[in-house]
């Protein structure tokens, strides 16, 4: 060979390898030989390249065979034709090789009738044809009059008709595979080509039937017969070979007898299966599929219309309510099926109100996944996780849940119902979105996959060859079969996070629990149900709702969603109208943005955790209110779930940093602050008001407040006294509750201020200094800005209000050393360091701690007076008017009887037992047990106590949202307020009086104990 022939080779080598040829030599050897060498010789020498032709064909091999089977059948006009189609280039070249490459079956029927090529090549205008084109092709096919009422073909199958038939319906199928093969987006131009395939059934459907009454005396006259179809068939979005889903109605002509029509309508309905399914010449369309008629394939195989409106009337399942959703006419009496239509649908829209209509629903989902083949589950298109199904089930049950009241989204046809919900704000925008483009790419892999054989199947290929030509049918973007598997795993996992985000929505079956009016929000109605679920101004809440719902703006239409469901959510809580008003100002404040509404609708929690939140506790609403976006945690439990300390602290330094003025950076630190009780309140009113968040949440975030503002103010001092850098080290102690960790929503924040300056510092400047940023800390939490107090009192120092406000650690040391007295003892046992320097903190526990833990226990004298100066509390600081049983804090059995005791245990024992050295109350209580100092019921009975006393003053905070006031301290009175208190701490409505008898109860048994222990 020359060496410029094996140039020339290896060019065209890999010319035909670019082009995708998987057999390279054979295809060099096709393309110049036969009909191809004929078409490459009618070329000029610059254009006899033909390999860039198979460039965007699924299979080119393939094609290219199929070219050379085509040259071998064809006459010498026929041929010649051909080769100026492929010579001449353009659309009929593609379309040709597009088909031939894209599908072997059809290709096969191609080269066995060689004369229907035409329909390959010729110019298209449109998919295949329309319904009523499809419809006239094929009656004609078999000689029936398409304008008949009754259309009856010309003569029997046996004698050629049914070929005829189904010769004109491969032409339409063979046209819309080509036109689908040679699309430029093949997954936008998807329904439209399942649209004309669900068509053309139809119209075959309509000509076996014709064929069936050509079998019958008379062609069967006396019988009318309603085909509708079902499933794919119904809801126009039909694959290239399926099952075809119907239903048969039959009724006798007029005059005619109900059982010689059903006898009829049996022969005409088992005569059109046949028609479809049976061997012939011509290959089968496909199967007929009745089984979704009533009692499926069980039951009669056509029944009149009343026979099926009394099986749907009384004993239809869910499942049949979905499928008739799909219901459409299809072939014969299109009155009767009207008639059908027209019986049935109202039952369809009604269906939701059935028991446990959406959980069966969701159940029957499951089922169908759980029955597919384990060696199939990674496979399947249709059936498996993230397959059709999910995409279509998920598109129902939303349609049947909201259909009944609207119209709008009524649509068979999944594309389009998902594009009327998401008009429609029962569906997201971007979920739709995504949703919609993911099942678009799993049908045409569908479609791919079986009009290559005309087989069957739902299942994904493993084979490279099969993925390889898969991927290169479906356009560009795909690299390949790896690209492909990425693909397909990727659709699938994106298609199942959809689903369960909206096929599980919580709101779907307490949606489909009301009724119709109760959906429709109309006024009368509206009414009469606000004031059966316990709203006080039944009026006043449908002004809001009206202001919510009305217009014709999504955000309008998301909420005449959500209400109908949240109005019965806000009437479980105690103030339903409380907080339908809440809800208003939130969703006043938050309805434009574009995720407020979204997760309210497509949360699985977040729409009933705002609804018992703002109907329980207006302390959350009131806070929601001033920090709407916390709503967004709703969504998310993490979200809810106590930050750690040192990660709040991290990011309220990081805030502070970004602010050079003290008042922005004191509003940085009160908001950090605010936020967090937010979280803890929502916590509590969501778990029943638990003891623990005092130590978890309040207390810390009353820490972080603390060192947030003793950083400020000590920058602040600093500078103002022209210093370089502090003169002196500075302390918080934290005190009272705050030291003990056991903080309520109300607490104001006891603390101590300690400070040592430096060596060689003047004592004069270090004491300015120190006072300086104690009273900035008090100030900048304390004084006016947006955001909530926290008062902070230092009055537990030496001296109280008349001492000094800061003091040094040597007067720390002079003071307790010469004059504590028994009180003062007491009150060091809650010290603990909180901001500032910790080896400061830590050297003022190494004061402190001989006091508050003598060796030798308390003398007799500072006991007598603790006891004395308890007695004196009680009788003198108890707020006029308030019962002592129900003060929760200075009452009998109440807060302060179980510290005292706690405390006057630690006192006289913690010397020589060191597990009673801690600052909390409970601890304390665990170890006076452990000692041997308590008996364990005592225990439970002080712990008791303390720990509903504790629980219900936070509970009077969230309930009533006020922080201040001697109300928060009192067991309420008011039986309105008491119930809400009660429902917040979990007792059911109706049981608040058993709130105030535990309270009785506990506190009583407490102080049994106080008198015991603490005054002997």
């Amino acid at each position: 060979m020359s060496t410029g022939s094996s140039h020339r080779s290896g060019t065209l080598d890999a010319a035909l390898a670019r082009a995708g040829f998987a057999d390279v030599p054979r295809a060099a050897s096709l393309l110049s030989s036969g009909l191809l060498g004929e078409a490459r010789d009618a070329l000029g020498p610059d254009q006899r390249d033909l390999s860039q032709a198979f460039e965007g064909v699924a299979d080119p091999d393939l094609a290219l065979l199929g070219l050379s089977r085509l040259g071998d059948v064809l006459d010498a006009e026929q041929r010649a034709r051909l080769v100026r189609v492929i010579a001449d280039g353009g659309a009929p070249r593609r379309h040709l090789l597009a088909l031939l490459g894209g599908s072997a079956a059809l290709g096969d029927w191609v080269v066995a009738h060689p004369d229907q090529i035409d329909v390959v090549v010729r110019p298209r205008n449109g998919v295949a044809a329309d319904p009523d084109t499809m419809r006239t092709l094929l009656l004609e096919a078999v000689g029936a009059d398409p304008a008949a009422a009754m259309p009856v073909a010309a003569a029997p199958a046996a004698t050629g008709t049914l070929d005829a038939m189904r010769l004109a319906y491969r032409r339409i199928l063979v046209a819309i595979a080509t036109e689908d093969l040679t699309a430029t987006d093949p997954q936008s131009f998807l329904p439209e080509v399942a649209g004309a395939l669900a068509n053309l059934a139809a119209a075959a459907l309509e000509a076996a039937l014709a064929l069936a009454r050509a079998e019958l005396p008379d062609g069967g006259r006396q019988a009318r017969i309603a085909v509708l179809g079902m499933g794919k068939t119904g809801g126009r979005e039909l694959n290239y070979i399926s099952d075809v889903d119907v239903i048969y109605v039959v009724e006798p002509a007029e005059g005619g007898d109900e059982d010689a029509a059903l006898k009829i309508g049996t022969r005409l309905a088992s005569g059109l299966a046949k028609m479809c399914s049976t061997t012939s010449r011509e290959p089968a369309l496909w199967e007929v599929d009745p089984n979704l008629r009533p009692e499926g394939r069980n039951g009669p195989l056509v029944r009149t219309l009343r026979s099926h409106i009394a099986y749907y009337e009384r004993w239809a399942k869910t499942w049949e309510f979905q499928a008739l959703l799909k219901a459409r006419h299809v072939a014969g009496d299109a009155d009767l099926s009207q008639a059908y239509l027209d019986a049935t649908r109202p039952m369809v829209w009604d269906a939701v109100g059935r028991e446990n209509f959406v959980e069966d629903s969701q159940a029957m989902r499951r089922r169908v996944e759980e029955n597919v083949p384990p060696a199939e589950a990674d496979r399947q298109i249709k059936l498996g996780r993230g397959g059709l199904r999910d995409v279509e089930f998920t598109v129902q049950l939303l349609q049947l849940v909201h259909g009944r009241v609207d119209p709008s989204i009524r649509s068979a046809n999944t594309l389009s119902a998902l594009s009327a919900l998401s008009a429609a704000g029962y569906v997201g925008r971007d979920h739709a979105a995504e949703l919609a483009g993911c099942y678009r790419f799993l049908r045409l892999l569908e479609h791919r996959i079986q009009l290559f054989r005309m087989r069957r199947t739902h299942l994904m290929p493993t084979a490279d060859g099969d993925l390889r030509r898969l991927s290169r049918s479906l356009g560009g973007g795909i690299d390949g079969a790896s690209g492909l598997q990425s693909r397909w795993r990727a659709t699938r996992r994106e298609v199942r996070r959809l689903h369960e985000e909206l096929y599980y929505r919580p709101l779907l079956p307490f949606t489909a629990r009301l009724s119709a009016d109760d959906v429709s929000l109309e006024p009368e109605a509206a009414v009469a149900r606000l004031g059966a679920i316990g709203y006080r101004d039944p009026a006043g809440a449908l002004r809001h709702i009206t202001a919510l719902t009305e217009g014709l703006s999504r955000r309008a239409a998301i909420q005449r969603q959500l209400l109908p469901v949240m109005l019965g959510w806000f009437g479980e809580g105690a103030d339903p109208d409380g907080g339908l008003l809440a809800f208003r100002k939130l969703s006043d404040e938050l309805g434009a943005t574009h995720w407020y509404l979204k997760l309210l609708r497509d949360s699985s929690a977040a729409g009933e955790r705002l609804a018992h939140l703002l109907s329980s506790s207006r302390y959350v609403a009131d806070n929601l209110a001033r920090s709407p976006e916390s709503v967004a945690w709703l969504g998310d439990q993490d979200e809810l779930r106590p930050r750690d300390p040192e990660v709040v602290m991290s990011g309220m330094r990081a805030m502070i940093s970004r602010r050079s003025e003290p008042a922005p950076a004191a509003q940085a630190v009160r908001f950090v602050r605010r936020r967090e009780l937010t979280r803890g309140a929502i916590g509590d009113v969501l778990a029943d008001v638990p003891v623990e968040t005092a130590m978890r949440v309040i207390s810390p975030a009353a820490d972080v407040a603390l060192a947030g503002a003793l950083r400020i103010a000590t920058v602040e001092a600093t500078n103002a006294a022209g210093l370089d850098e502090p003169p002196s080290s500075f302390a918080v102690i934290a005190m009272g509750r705050l030291g003990g960790s056991e903080l309520g929503y109300a607490s104001d924040a006891d603390v101590l201020f300690v400070h040592d300056p430096h060596p060689g510092v003047v004592a004069e400047i270090a004491e300015k200094w120190a006072l300086s940023v104690a009273q900035q800390v008090q100030s900048l939490l304390g004084g006016s800005n947006p955001e909530p107090p926290l008062a902070v009192d230092a009055q537990l120092r030496p001296e109280g209000r008349n001492g000094p406000l800061v003091r040094t650690l040597a007067s720390y040391s002079e003071y307790y050393r010469r004059w504590a007295l028994g009180w003062e003892r007491q009150a060091l046992l809650r010290a603990r360091p909180v901001a500032g320097s910790e080896e400061l903190g830590a050297r003022f526990l190494e004061l402190i701690d001989p006091l508050r833990y003598p060796e030798g226990g308390l003398p007799t004298s500072e006991v007598r007076e603790l006891r004395r100066i308890k007695a004196r509390v009680e009788s003198e600081r108890l707020p006029r008017g308030v019962p002592a049983t129900h003060h929760l804090k200075l009452g009998r059995g109440g807060l302060a009887d179980v510290e005292w005791t706690a405390q006057l245990l630690q006192l006289q024992h913690a010397g020589t037992i060191p597990e009673l050295r801690t600052t909390s109350t409970l601890e304390a209580l665990s170890a006076a047990r452990t000692a041997g100092l308590l008996t364990p019921v005592e225990v439970v009975r002080l712990s008791a106590a303390w720990s509903l006393a504790s629980r219900l003053r936070n509970a009077n905070v969230l309930w009533s949202g006020r922080t201040t006031g001697n109300k928060v301290d009192v067991l309420p009175s008011e039986r309105d307020v008491l119930a809400g208190v009660a429902r917040l701490m979990g007792y059911q409505p109706g049981h608040t009086g058993d709130l105030e008898q535990d309270w009785l109860r506990a506190a009583r048994r407490a102080r049994v104990v106080v008198e015991k222990v603490f005054f002997d």
